[in-house]
């Protein structure tokens, strides 16, 4: 992954995402350590500090938690945890669009379900 050091998203919750992104894709698993704050700023060319924050923002949420002496590992229920919480905010938040959208086109709730039914993701990714 390559890091957009010219966007809007500030790095280190770039960083987050990426990690519950890992998370996601099975590549860290339940009970798993992950890269340290020095590693993740080696393998990004970032801040130390920066990255912490990042990992940091995850053990707030307590997607990650903290051995001291020992490093950072990911919660058993982390998986769980971010996929509830993409869904909360991040679908929802995609949904009011849309919805509002339909309504400045005057298309019906029920039309715009019509519409998601026959979406074919196969179709949308080429």
């Amino acid at each position: 992954m390559i890091l957009n050091l010219d966007g809007t998203k500030p790095i280190y919750l770039q960083i987050s995402e990426w990690l519950e992104r890992e998370i996601l894709n099975e590549n860290f698993e339940s009970d798993q350590k992950i890269y340290s704050q020095y590693q993740l700023a080696e393998i990004f060319n970032i801040n130390p500090a920066t990255a912490a924050k990042g990992l940091n923002i995850l053990v707030d949420e307590k997607i990650l938690y903290k051995k001291r002496g020992l490093g950072m590992f990911v919660e058993s229920n982390a998986k769980n945890m971010i996929l509830n919480k993409r869904k909360d905010l991040t679908l929802k938040k995609l949904v009011v669009e849309i919805v509002m959208e339909a309504e400045r086109l005057s298309v019906s709730k029920q039309e715009l379900i019509e519409m998601i039914k026959t979406v074919d993701i196969g179709e949308v990714e080429k």
